[in-house]
């Protein structure tokens, strides 16, 4: 059984993503394997008094790299954008970043 922080890796912070949390989207790295139910239930539990409306999720392609004349490619991940209700309360460690 996965615990909540098994589903929910770390926050992404970026430009995009922290313009989404004034209409309360959080957006966060998330195992591959996890599903929409999953990543809904670990938010709620991680983050008390907060309540998801609905998550989307996208798999994200590694990006090409080279070092030298070897290429490869770096790894690939999930993400997932969490949006909480009205009337949930916000999640703080993003509002301290801003």
């Amino acid at each position: 059984m996965k615990t909540a922080h098994d589903v929910i890796l770390k926050p992404i912070i970026t430009e995009e993503s922290m313009m989404g949390i004034m209409m309360k989207k959080y957006t966060f790295k998330v195992a591959k394997d996890a599903n929409k139910i999953e990543i809904a239930k670990a938010v709620e539990e991680v983050f008390p008094g907060t309540k998801v409306a609905k998550v989307n999720t996208m798999n994200v392609r590694g990006q090409k790299r080279r070092q030298g004349m070897h290429e490869g490619y770096t790894p690939s991940w999930k993400k997932a954008i969490v949006t909480l209700t009205e009337d949930s309360k916000e999640i703080e460690f993003f509002n301290d970043m801003m």
